[in-house]
């Protein structure tokens, strides 16, 4: 009878705990103009040079910010290097380094090729990654702005060219276009401008939509719900875009030079049976 008392008396009590304490929490409002506001572009610094004016915007800032960690991370992980790594960070940064030679490898680069990109690939990789990041200390990440995303992804595709031909030459180069069918070089052409669209629009919309998504949640319920969503959203989403980013960007390498390669073998296979013809 007690027990049945006391369960009575707990309901009301908790419902009244609830609507006074959290649900009180939740801020109805004009909601659009509070996203709106979050994800409008920040410009921190104005600096006029004559007829123009250098902006200086949250994205520009938090990217050098990423920067200058990534260089201290360079520094920590690479000083006092062993040839049997005794510290944790050596063996991290070893196999980081592993794993991205193995996916160049597995890409059909050999492995002085992808020694050759790893260095590239990795910082993009990991300066997205920690970009991304940024949105766990409520500090907006600079892929919301459309810019970012777009330069990152001209800057890589520019890359992969210039390395492609740096591996197999102009004449490797062109081979991978116009393999196996010369008919297709307009679409191959074609595609080296969908390949900077792609990672663009790809990193922007991930994060934009996760960041509008996440910035919905806090306005609504600002405790407890926003730290869980954010365990995805803002932490494991922002490391797999940089992994995806990452993956592209070495499979379009591996593209060009597995075509050049295969390229050079079918017209070496095609004099091989011309000599044979000849002498039949």
């Amino acid at each position: 009878m007690l027990m049945r008392l006391a369960v009575l008396s707990f309901w009301p009590r908790f419902w009244s705990a609830l609507k006074d304490d959290m649900l009180e929490e939740i801020r109805i409002g004009d909601i659009g103009l509070e996203i709106e506001h979050a994800i409008a572009p920040r410009i921190l610094f104005r600096w006029p040079l004559g007829p123009f004016e250098f902006v200086i915007s949250d994205a520009v800032v938090v990217s050098w910010i990423m920067l200058a960690v990534i260089f201290v991370l360079a520094w920590l992980m690479g000083r006092k290097r062993e040839m049997i790594p005794a510290t944790g960070r050596q063996l991290i940064s070893e196999n980081l380094v592993d794993i991205l030679l193995k996916l160049c490898k597995n890409a059909g680069m050999t492995y002085e090729q992808a020694e050759t990109v790893v260095p590239f690939v990795g910082t993009i990789g990991i300066f997205i990654t920690l970009t991304n990041l940024s949105s766990l200390f409520k500090i907006p990440p600079p892929a919301k702005n459309p810019a970012f995303p777009i330069i990152l992804a001209l800057l890589t595709v520019a890359y992969v060219i210039a390395i492609s031909i740096h591996f197999v030459g102009l004449r490797g180069f062109w081979s991978s276009l116009i393999y196996p069918k010369a008919m297709l070089l307009p679409f191959k052409l074609l595609d080296f401008v969908i390949k900077p669209i792609s990672l663009s629009l790809r990193l922007f919309g991930n994060v934009f939509g996760a960041y509008i998504l996440m910035e919905f949640v806090y306005i609504i319920i600002p405790a407890l719900i926003p730290g869980v969503i954010g365990l995805w959203f803002d932490l494991a989403d922002g490391i797999l875009q940089g992994v995806i980013f990452t993956y592209l960007s070495v499979t379009y390498i591996g593209e060009i030079v597995e075509g050049a390669h295969e390229a050079a073998h079918a017209h070496q296979e095609r004099l091989q049976a011309q000599t044979a013809g000849k002498k039949a």
